[in-house]
């Protein structure tokens, strides 16, 4: 099934633009599209002696939603067992922005800002009762296991992902760690 929310029309009004060339992506929905694949429980091993949840959990919620959208996309564990081809994460960026409290229920949105024939950048956004408590940005690597090196995604899948990159992401992804304030 899939969940997922628009940003502004019915997915009828979808409109599909062509990029320029050199870019790797062959076409983009005019609007934000967020998946809502992962929601799960807070629990309480993972709260802090402050009895928030621990920044190193954070990032649980978020794993869990790469698990979901892979599925989603066609590329989860059946693939893999078919295949031998896996997602690699290569880099991970968390943004903490609002403490978390048992009980909660943690909603992870997810969207694809960007892919290419091998790679896949997303964005997620965890969600607590409509607060938004954290951002991560994730890329990730389409890997062969069995010959050890990266590997092209099918095209089906590569047009999926594409179809589902907004025009325009959101403010927050690409943002640099700095010590001054833009």
């Amino acid at each position: 099934m899939n969940h997922y929310r628009t940003g502004s029309a019915c997915d009828a009004l979808r409109k599909i633009k062509i990029l320029g060339q050199g870019n790797g992506l062959a076409a983009r929905i005019d609007k934000l599209t967020e998946f809502s694949f992962h929601s799960e429980p807070l629990q309480d091993t993972w709260l802090d002696a402050y009895g928030h949840l621990n920044e190193a959990y954070y990032l649980v919620p978020f794993s869990n939603a790469n698990w979901a959208m892979q599925e989603h996309f066609g590329i989860g564990i059946p693939y893999f067992e078919q295949t031998g081809c896996a997602i690699y994460t290569l880099e991970t960026h968390l943004r903490y922005l609002s403490e978390v409290r048992s009980p909660a229920e943690l909603q992870v949105r997810t969207m694809i800002v960007a892919n290419d024939a091998k790679r896949i950048w997303c964005a997620h956004k965890l969600v607590v009762n409509d607060t938004l408590c954290a951002t991560a940005e994730i890329m990730m690597l389409h890997y062969s296991t069995r010959e050890n090196r990266s590997a092209v995604m099918p095209d089906e899948v590569q047009q999926q992902l594409t179809q589902a990159v907004p025009e325009t992401p959101p403010d927050w992804v690409g943002a640099q760690l700095s010590l001054s304030r833009k």
